[in-house]
C-alpha cells in the first residue's frame, strides 16, 4: 500500500492549532475561532463579536468537537456578559445550538452559574462578566490539561492490549487539537503512540458527509509527521478482514450512564466490525462527556442535519476571485436524504473508555457512576 501513504513535506514541524483565542481589540471582546469549516485549503479566522455569530459559527461546524464547543460555550456566556447582553437568553441559545453535544451544555452552565453566582454575592455586572470569563478560561485549561491525562492512560492501554509492539489505528471523525483545549482525545492518544515510536499506521475514515477525517484529521496527522492514509467510510471493513487493524480510536459527543456512546455517524458500524474481528472498540472522552443524566442510548436526543449535506459535496476552496469556489449536486434534485449526525454504540460493544480519570472496562453504568464521582472530588490544576 505504499501508493497511498502519505508523509508529510520534510523539513515540516508541528506547532500549536490557533483553535480559539479571547481578544479585545479596541472595538470591544471578540471570540477568534480557527474557521474549520475552510481546512484543510486555508487556515482563515472567524471572528465572533456577539452571541448570535457563535451560535452560528457552531451550528455550521466552524468550531465542533465536543471538549471545544463547551469551552466555546463558556466563552459565548462570558462575551453576552462582558457586552452587556442578556445572560439567560444567550446561555439559552447557546446550550440549543446543538443538542446532542453534553459539552456545549456543561460549559454554558459553568459560565453563567459563575456569572450568576458574583451577581448573587453584590458584584455588578462588570465584576460578574469578568468571573464568567474567568471560568470559561479555567474550563480551557482544564481541558488541555484532560488532553494530556487521557493520552497517557490511552497509551499504557493500548501497550497493554497490544504488547507486541507496532499499532495500526482506526479513527473517525476528527478528535485532535480541533475539538479541544489540548492536543484532544482519541488522536492524542494516537499521537502518543506515535511520538513513543510504536505508530506503523493511522487509518483516517473520511467521515462522510462533511468528511472530517479527510479534511480534519489528515490535517492534523501530517502536521505532526505521523504515517496515515485516508479512506472511505465503507472500506473499513475491507481493512479489518486483511488484519490491518489492531485498533480502534474514536471520540465521543456523550455518554450515557449505561456506558452508551454517542459519537459522529458511522461510528457504531465500526463497533461492529470490530466486535466480530476480535479488534479493541476504544472511547476516549473527558468526563465532563458522561451525562448520568441520561440513562441509555435511547433516551440520546440524535441531531437531525440538512439533507442537503448528504446530496451535495461542497468544497471549501477560495478561487482567484476571493470567492469561496466548489459544490457538486451527487443526488437528484429534491432527493430526500438521511443525516444523522451521530449513531450510538451500546456498552457491549465498548472495549474500554478512557477518560482523564482513568480507563474503565469492561463499561458499567456502576463503573461510569464511580469515576464520575471521583472526578468530581479531583480538581484538575
Amino acid at each position: 500500500m505504499a501508493d497511498q501513504d502519505a508523509q508529510p513535506p520534510v523539513g515540516t514541524a508541528p506547532s500549536a492549532l490557533p483553535v480559539l483565542r479571547w481578544d479585545e481589540p479596541p472595538e470591544g471582546p471578540v471570540l477568534v475561532l480557527l474557521d474549520q469549516t475552510r481546512l484543510p485549503a486555508e487556515e482563515a479566522e472567524l471572528v465572533c463579536a456577539d452571541v448570535a455569530a457563535l451560535v452560528e459559527a457552531i451550528r455550521t461546524l466552524a468550531v465542533r468537537g465536543a471538549p471545544l464547543l463547551g469551552i466555546a460555550g463558556a466563552y459565548g456566556v462570558a462575551l453576552a456578559a462582558v457586552r452587556g447582553q442578556d445572560v439567560a437568553v444567550a446561555a439559552g441559545l447557546l446550550e440549543g445550538a446543538r443538542p446532542t453535544a453534553v459539552n456545549l451544555g456543561y460549559g454554558v452552565r459553568r459560565a453563567a452559574g459563575a456569572y450568576r453566582g458574583a451577581l448573587e454575592k453584590g458584584a455588578g455586572p462588570e465584576l460578574a462578566a469578568a468571573e464568567a470569563l474567568a471560568e470559561a478560561r479555567a474550563l480551557h485549561q482544564e481541558d488541555a490539561v484532560a488532553s494530556g491525562r487521557m493520552a497517557r492512560f490511552g497509551l499504557a492501554l493500548l501497550d497493554e492490549l497490544l504488547p507486541d509492539g507496532g499499532h495500526q489505528l482506526l479513527t473517525h471523525c476528527n478528535t485532535g487539537a480541533l475539538v479541544s483545549g489540548g492536543e484532544g482525545t482519541a488522536f492524542a492518544v494516537a499521537l502518543g503512540v506515535h511520538r513513543a515510536g510504536r505508530l506503523r499506521r493511522l487509518w483516517v475514515d473520511e467521515t462522510r458527509p462533511l468528511l472530517q477525517g479527510a479534511r480534519l484529521t489528515a490535517y492534523e496527522a501530517a502536521r505532526n509527521g505521523m504515517v496515515y492514509s485516508v479512506l472511505t467510510d465503507n472500506a473499513a471493513g475491507s481493512l479489518f478482514a486483511a488484519g490491518e487493524v489492531d485498533a480502534v480510536l474514536i471520540g465521543a459527543d456523550r455518554i450515557a450512564a449505561d456506558g452508551s456512546v454517542a459519537n459522529k455517524v458511522g461510528s457504531y458500524p465500526l463497533a461492529v466490525l470490530a466486535k466480530y474481528h476480535h479488534v479493541p472498540f476504544i472511547v476516549v472522552a473527558p468526563t465532563t462527556t458522561v451525562d448520568l443524566g441520561t440513562a441509555d442510548g435511547a433516551a440520546i436526543t440524535v441531531e437531525q442535519r440538512p439533507g442537503r449535506e448528504v446530496t451535495e459535496v461542497t468544497f471549501s476552496q477560495v478561487g482567484p476571485d476571493g470567492r469561496e469556489a466548489g459544490g457538486v449536486i451527487v443526488a437528484p434534485q429534491g432527493s430526500p436524504a438521511y443525516n444523522p449526525a451521530f449513531d450510538i454504540t451500546p456498552p457491549e460493544l465498548v472495549t474500554a473508555i478512557v477518560t482523564e480519570e482513568g480507563v474503565i472496562s469492561p463499561v458499567t453504568g456502576v463503573g461510569l457512576a464511580e469515576l464520575c464521582a471521583r472526578s468530581s472530588q479531583i480538581t484538575i490544576s
